[in-house]
């Protein structure tokens, strides 16, 4: 089987793609600088499931019978040497890109923050593209991007997968018929980078024929996954902070705590959502179906249901008794958006989607209940704002109480 280097395989999505890579057959090596855990003592947090350390991660996984997975302490975006020296040992066959700051709320926390955001995910994408030219290999890329460079409106168009068929008006009336990458509108300084990644992947793949995929994923919930499950050591991490706790499993740990489930402004905000056990289906199907050497970046929307946020609020009141409180929303957003987005590309490649039906998240509530001992609620407001002049940066501490709680019976 292939050799597979994950970069930021120990984060909330790369611990269970790599196991699940490793069940399936594959040599897999994780390139880490820990960062997640770092921020994690930045922020006073941490994951309301108990994560262990990388060497007692990988005993478990050992133990459980899985193929042997490698660790390097490598941080892609401040030393590309190590970087490169690591690509050039392995050789892989593919390399997985997870070793970005994932979280829109961090990303909005101060100019430290901004800055920290674009120099890490930027900075890391193209070490990675520069050194796998310098060293002349050809792995195939797959990278998780996000649902938000597309931005949310409600024109009812569907969006598609990446590119966008138009129509420039030429002289003598002839009509020119092009396609360019879907126009980005990044609502955050994280999703700002994501878009930052196309063009960067858009140019190695025409310059250099690198071969990319570009997996715009939506807002993932759940916690578990088939691999995860084996060993409590094994257990991937449960956010559930203002800054980084995903909004469904953020609904799961108030209920289970009994906290108000907040939603922000009118909860009419529509996303998409993906469970943990599909986004790892999805990336093995993306490093199974790599894209031709032919300059064109292959992107695939890594999604499979939509959801208001309100109405998942109201889900999970009805499951768990739990009332809604409706908050202030510190975001620059509309407070209104319908989303309709094509997945054709996973499904035509055998995807068959969790959804919220399938009874899984009850076995994420179970956690939530299991684990709800470990939760801090002083965490769970976003205090971060969007704009400058709505108290820019970080609110104080003593301001949550004041956020304009609403209960809906």
């Amino acid at each position: 089987m292939a050799c597979i280097v994950v970069v930021g395989g120990d984060g909330f999505c790369g611990w269970p793609t790599s196991l699940h890579l490793a069940a399936k057959g594959h040599d897999v090596v994780i390139l880490d600088n820990l960062s997640r855990r770092e921020i994690d003592r930045e922020l006073g947090t941490e994951s309301l499931t108990p994560i262990a350390s990388m060497n007692d991660r990988l005993s478990a996984w050992a133990e459980s019978g899985g193929r042997p997975i490698t660790f390097e302490q490598v941080d892609v975006a401040r030393d590309p040497e190590a970087l490169a020296d690591a690509l050039a040992r392995y050789r892989p066959e593919t390399v997985i890109h997870f070793a970005e700051q994932r979280a829109a709320p961090y990303s909005m926390r101060s100019v430290k923050h901004k800055r920290y955001t674009v120099d890490n995910n930027v900075s890391g994408t193209h070490n990675l593209l520069s050194a796998v030219v310098e060293l002349g290999l050809d792995p195939h890329i797959v990278h998780l991007g996000t649902m938000g460079v597309y931005g949310y409106d409600s024109s009812g168009l569907t969006i598609p997968e990446g590119y966008l068929d138009i129509l420039v008006p030429g002289e003598h009336n002839v009509v020119h018929k092009r396609q360019i990458l879907y126009p980005t509108n990044p609502g955050s300084v994280y999703h700002m980078t994501k878009s930052m990644d196309q063009l960067l992947f858009q140019f190695y793949a025409r310059n250099d024929r690198v071969r990319v995929t570009d997996l715009h994923q939506g807002i993932v919930w759940g916690t578990q996954t088939e691999e995860t499950r084996r060993d409590e050591r094994l257990i991937n991490r449960f956010d559930y902070d203002g800054d980084y706790g995903t909004v469904l499993n953020r609904f799961l740990m108030q209920a289970a705590v009994g906290h108000p489930l907040t939603v922000h402004g009118t909860g009419g905000q529509t996303r998409a959502f993906i469970h943990l056990q599909d986004t790892v289906g999805c990336i093995a199907l993306a490093v199974e179906n790599p894209p031709e050497r032919n300059g064109r970046v292959m992107i695939r929307n890594q999604m499979t249901e939509t959801h208001r946020i309100r109405d998942l609020a109201e889900l999970v009141s009805g499951l768990t008794g739990v009332e809604v409180a409706m908050v202030d929303n510190p975001r620059n957003e509309a407070a209104e958006n319908g989303l309709e987005v094509s997945n054709k590309s996973f499904l035509d490649l055998g995807l068959n989607p969790t959804t919220l039906e399938n009874g899984l998240m009850d076995e994420t509530v179970e956690i939530a209940q299991r684990f709800a001992h470990r939760s801090r609620t002083d965490a769970v407001p976003a205090m971060v704002t969007w704009t400058r002049d709505r108290n820019p940066g970080v609110l104080p501490a003593d301001a949550a109480p004041s956020l304009g709680i609403a209960t809906v019976a």
